[in-house]
């Protein structure tokens, strides 16, 4: 296929990347009032699931801090267009999270042409497992990290006469940015074997350097979380706990390759 051929069928794979998204997004509009109060302010209301959670694991523990305060957080319109914005983005918002397996396999599809009988072999499942690290992900940042982010703005106060009543588009913004860059950084090990199996990246290099990931994540920690030291410590554990499967996932997958390269050798 010639340089235009290419484009024109990523044309068609983006365009039907976009009618899923877009279908998703239709089928959440219909109920989006719903959604938007038990989804999107779920977080904000004081008996959400994960409150209740993290009280049992403090009574478990014998540590009150687990144990949420109530939300006190209000919230208001600014704008005469806002709450049907608001619609529009939480239904496409959630349309691409809940289409996000198949835009990824029409980008596996556009992709596989293009590799040889044996890569394809090495990279079978990659929809299931990258689209398994995405969801967790974001099930960890809407369930764990965007309770305490929203329990520590939410309460927060200089002085007992300042009220925080908060925009729709802010909470949302902190929701959305929240939950989909923790579901692209825990797709940090495919990644890796990506790099690791095209010869970019080695073991050496990632244990030699693990210091400088542990500032990295740490600082990344310390973005998307409420400057708390509790806040960042349950993003950055999990984080550094997935680099370090990814460090011991790229050992193998590099040894396969310098199998597979002393075997073309000896051909």
């Amino acid at each position: 296929m010639g340089f235009l051929d290419h484009v024109e069928d990523l044309r068609w794979h983006i365009i039907r990347s976009a009618a899923a998204i877009l279908v998703a997004a239709i089928v959440v509009f219909c109920k989006v009032e719903v959604v938007f109060d038990r989804v999107i302010l779920g977080p904000a209301h004081s008996d959400f699931v994960s409150y209740k959670w993290f009280c049992a694991l403090g009574r478990l523990l014998h540590y009150d801090a687990f144990c949420l305060g109530q939300v006190t957080m209000k919230f208001q319109n600014t704008a005469v267009t806002g709450q049907f914005m608001m619609a529009l983005s939480t239904s496409l918002w959630i349309g691409f999270i809940i289409a996000f397996p198949y835009v990824l396999w029409e980008l596996w599809k556009f992709i596989k042409p293009a590799l040889r009988p044996k890569e394809v072999k090495m990279a079978k499942g990659i929809v299931f497992w990258c689209s398994l690290l995405f969801f967790t992900g974001v099930f960890f940042a809407y369930y764990i990290v965007a309770p305490y982010a929203i329990n520590f703005f939410g309460n927060y106060q200089l002085s007992p006469s300042v009220q925080n009543i908060v925009t729709l588009d802010n909470y949302f913004d902190m929701i959305s940015t929240l939950v989909l860059a923790l579901g692209i950084v825990f797709e940090m090990p495919i990644l890796v074997l990506f790099l690791t199996r095209i010869g970019i990246l080695t073991p050496v290099l990632l244990r030699k350097n693990r210091k400088l990931a542990f500032l990295i994540l740490f600082i990344l920690s310390e973005i998307i979380t409420p400057p708390d030291l509790f806040s960042c410590l349950l993003v950055f554990i999990p984080l550094y706990i997935l680099y370090e499967i990814t460090v011991v996932m790229s050992t193998r997958t590099y040894r396969e390759r310098l199998i597979r390269q002393a075997d073309k050798d000896k051909e």
